[in-house]
């Protein structure tokens, strides 16, 4: 091992404490800026795959140790048995419960544990297969879910929930989506052949990789070639503006919820119109100025609440409005397998309320023969179907156009309006496309 190659065991350590942080609540993302620069790339590969096993890590550690130990040694104990109960470990089973045992030693939240972990790891080596027959019979460990989302997920899609639970735990692929108003699909992958670089064709204008790398890396990244979205996401903006025609000279779109700025991105890439992007964080909303800024596109970008459109709008309505709500991202769990275990079930309805109101709020903005695209990256009913079923139940000057409604990962989409090469491998999103009627 070269000096500047991370020891194991301080990749091990490392993502346990990112364990510990999901358990506190934290997202990955917020838990992988504190690890250091040397280490990241290998703790966010080894943290990502603890977390789709995490389900069957904590049941294996239930027969192990009845009693859970601390939580920093619980995390370490946890992450170990993630990765030794992969069908095919990335290490020697012997060198994981080593490198486990020395990463409890040193660290002083787990120094007093190490030999209760290593008591634990080489228990589980001696009896593995009889272990992981007895817990799977816990839908937790068979299926890598909170029960309750399993649960709610075998009512909500009964004919495809396990094809969407399995699609969750196959890593996610990166798609780009090519700016079209400065490279053609064919020439960007002309580009990549010449870099030696495998991709394939998906949806209108994307390119699934064949295999994940840095996108900075790749050509023509700083001069704004291309975006990184996935193809299901990638659906919104030619639904928003398809034969939509403006009232005035140019299409006014609004995009309510826009941050980071990748759909705000592929309507400007579209079409020529004018964009307003709102963002209730100041920060985020930097975010979709600087993505704008390196794609070389324009828009208002402007930090307020969509909710309440007395403290943004100039009371001239929209012709097109894209509400990108905010929502239990259950659709994205195997691009954020830290999802899963960050929400608790009665986030559906609190987040299915604040859809409700920004779709109440939003719909006045929107001129008569103007469009509001309603999407969700959810799987659940509440934060798709229901939410539409209601919102027409109560707006009787609503239309709802031909639309693709829930998109599931791991099924192959049927529905009006989709391009026939989006295949399986694609986020999960809901969209409802609604024509605001003259009354």
């Amino acid at each position: 091992m070269s000096e500047s190659t991370p020891a194991l065991w301080q990749q091990l350590l490392a993502s346990a404490r990112v364990l510990a942080g999901v358990r506190a609540g934290r997202s990955t993302t917020t838990e992988f800026e504190a690890v250091d620069a040397a280490l990241r790339a290998g703790v966010q590969a080894l943290s990502l795959q603890v977390l789709r096993s995490l389900g069957l890590a904590q049941a294996l550690r239930q027969l192990l140790a009845r009693r859970p130990p601390p939580p920093a040694a619980d995390a370490l104990l946890c992450t170990a048995l993630a990765l030794l109960a992969a069908d095919a470990p990335a290490y020697a089973p012997h060198t994981l419960v080593s490198q486990a045992v020395e990463a409890a030693k040193r660290d002083a939240a787990t120094l007093h544990q190490a030999s209760f972990i290593n008591g634990c790891l080489r228990r589980f080596l001696r009896e593995r297969e009889a272990l992981l027959t007895q817990v799977q019979t816990q839908p937790e460990a068979r299926y890598n879910h909170p029960a309750w989302w399993i649960a709610r997920l075998r009512q909500d899609q009964a004919a495809h929930w396990q094809d969407v639970l399995a699609a969750a735990q196959r890593p996610a692929l990166i798609v780009l989506r090519i700016n079209q108003r400065l490279c053609s699909r064919s020439a960007y992958l002309g580009e990549l052949e010449r870099a030696g670089i495998a991709a394939e064709p998906v949806g209108q204008c994307g390119l699934q990789l064949a295999r994940s790398m840095p996108v900075q890396n790749l050509p023509g990244y700083a001069q704004g070639w291309f975006s990184v979205q996935d193809a299901a996401a990638q659906l919104a903006a030619p639904l928003l503006l398809s034969g939509l025609h403006a009232a005035g000279e140019r299409l006014r779109v609004l995009d309510a919820c826009a941050a980071p700025g990748g759909k705000t991105a592929h309507i400007l890439e579209s079409a020529d119109v004018d964009v307003l992007a709102l963002e209730i964080d100041a920060q985020r909303a930097r975010r979709i100025e600087a993505n704008l800024a390196r794609l070389q596109l324009q828009a208002r970008v402007q930090v307020a609440d969509a909710a309440l459109p007395q403290s943004w709008w100039d009371g001239q309505p929209f012709d097109a409005v894209l509400l990108d709500a905010p929502c239990t991202a259950s659709g994205i769990v195997g691009r954020h397998p830290d999802v899963r275990w960050l929400r608790r079930p009665e986030d559906i309805a609190a987040l299915a309320a604040q859809q409700s109101r920004l779709l109440q709020a939003l719909w006045p903005v929107l001129r008569p023969g103007g469009r509001l695209l309603l999407c969700t990256c959810s799987v659940f009913r509440a934060e798709g179907q229901d939410q539409l079923q209601a919102f027409l139940a109560h707006h009787k000057d609503a239309q709802l156009l031909p639309s693709p409604g829930h998109l599931l990962p791991g099924v192959v989409p049927d529905g009006p309006a989709m391009p026939d090469n989006l295949g399986r491998e694609h986020d999960g999103f809901f969209y409802a496309l609604l024509q605001r009627q003259a009354q």
